[in-house]
């Protein structure tokens, strides 16, 4: 039994250090990760009713917050010098990861059945979601100076990038020329970013993920089918396509070939000691 929870634990930890470390990577949104590793609708309901949900399932958030942690400050790290090695190969590889856990997600999102109704959300969602961040990649970055009132509306992009899957708070961050500056700060442990970077990201959890919560409960094939569109339109758009040559390709192949398996064998090892959606109802 202990290895059974030693090995949960582990795969929690894991999960919460990709989370965290993609929560902070340019295009890639810590809120899909979340999706795609089965841990977004525990989530939701920890930010909502935060002392409720910890008394009854502090065994599933600490690992996942240690996990954060570790990934934020440490995987992060990692990962911007795997980008400064090859961008492409590590875009391959979260793409992969996330591949790797649509066949899981389709699982969870049917899980009170599904009908043509839910599929026209998920399509919907999906067409609107790319078109809008198709249009936002194509912007040209303009450059503001950073303040504290600045670095509030970065808390804000950020609450509703962990709210919402598939908004990536980092990428419209670089359009508007405040991501260097507020990424900077957060390794730094500069108070004048982090205290209104933490405010507006606070305030804006607060305000919706109740209502989050609220409209999984009520309608959760339906949330779930417009989630996942989310998460599919948000992976289109980060899905490499450029190559300088075809060693450049081949090693792309190779990092979402790599990704795709880490998905898997944690979606597998995970339906072993039980799924964490099922932890927090």
């Amino acid at each position: 039994m202990w290895m059974k929870r030693a090995g949960q634990w582990v795969l929690d930890v894991v999960k919460g250090a990709l989370i965290g470390g993609g929560a902070i990577l340019p295009g890639i949104s810590g809120g899909v990760l979340a999706v795609a590793f089965g841990v977004y609708q525990p989530l939701m309901a920890l930010l909502a009713h935060p002392i409720q949900t910890l008394r009854r399932s502090w065994s599933l958030f600490v690992p996942l917050l240690v996990g954060w942690v570790l990934g934020f400050l440490g995987l992060a790290r990692l990962v911007v010098l795997l980008f400064e090695v090859s961008a492409v190969w590590t875009v391959a590889l979260f793409v992969g990861l996330i591949a790797g856990m649509l066949p899981s997600l389709f699982r969870d999102a049917n899980r009170f059945g599904a009908s043509p109704r839910a599929w026209s959300f998920f399509t919907g969602s999906l067409i609107v979601l790319y078109a809008l961040f198709l249009a936002i990649s194509r912007g040209q970055a303009i450059s503001i100076a950073p303040n504290g009132w600045w670095y509030f509306f970065c808390g804000i992009t950020w609450g509703l990038s962990l709210v919402v899957p598939g908004l990536s708070s980092s990428s419209l961050l670089i359009l508007l020329g405040l991501y260097q500056s507020l990424t900077a700060g957060i390794v730094q442990l500069d108070m004048a970013v982090l205290l209104p970077w933490l405010a507006g990201l606070v305030v804006t959890v607060a305000l919706t993920a109740r209502l989050v919560t609220w409209l999984l409960q009520r309608y959760y094939t339906y949330v779930y089918y417009v989630i996942l569109g989310i998460v599919v339109a948000s992976t289109l758009m980060i899905i490499p396509v450029q190559f300088t040559s075809a060693l450049n390709f081949l090693g792309a192949l190779a990092s979402a070939a790599v990704g795709f398996a880490i998905a898997w064998g944690m979606d597998r090892m995970g339906r072993k000691q039980g799924s964490p959606e099922t932890a927090v109802e």
